[in-house]
């Protein structure tokens, strides 16, 4: 079975915001990733329609909307993400890193199934500081 240091995963930018960095193993039926959002960017209100998402944060707070929810998420707090959920977190506060997992594999990228989400645009004007990052 393998095992990983997570200090030797290949970094790389994500394809929906090059702020975004992450490290991800992919395996039979599940992809699994770490993910650092710097303070106030992150990817538009999107969803996955071929995905489920479970996302473990390990530092920082997130500003997440999930479905029709709106709060601001911490340290050790899971969030269950199902398929076709419209969903967007912005890291506040300075930035912020979680562990995710997705399924089913798909090609093994974690930024495979983005697709933007309607009203995305009137979603930002949610986050604190309503700087529309995408």
């Amino acid at each position: 079975m393998p095992f990983y240091q997570i200090d030797e995963m290949k970094q790389i930018q994500s394809k929906t915001n090059p702020t975004i960095t992450q490290k991800g193993i992919p395996g039979e039926f599940m992809k699994a990733g770490f993910v650092i959002k710097p303070e106030g960017d992150g990817p538009s209100l999107h969803m996955h329609p071929n995905e489920e998402q479970f996302t473990l944060i390990l530092e920082g707070k997130l500003h997440y909307i999930l479905g029709d929810e709106e709060k601001i998420v911490e340290r050790g707090d899971l969030i269950h993400i199902p398929r076709n959920t419209n969903h967007r977190s912005r890291a506040v506060d300075g930035p912020a890193t979680f562990f995710t997992v997705k399924s089913p594999c798909g090609d093994g990228e974690l930024d495979q199934d983005y697709n933007m989400a309607d009203g995305a645009e009137e979603a930002e004007k949610s986050f604190p500081g309503g700087n529309g990052a995408s």
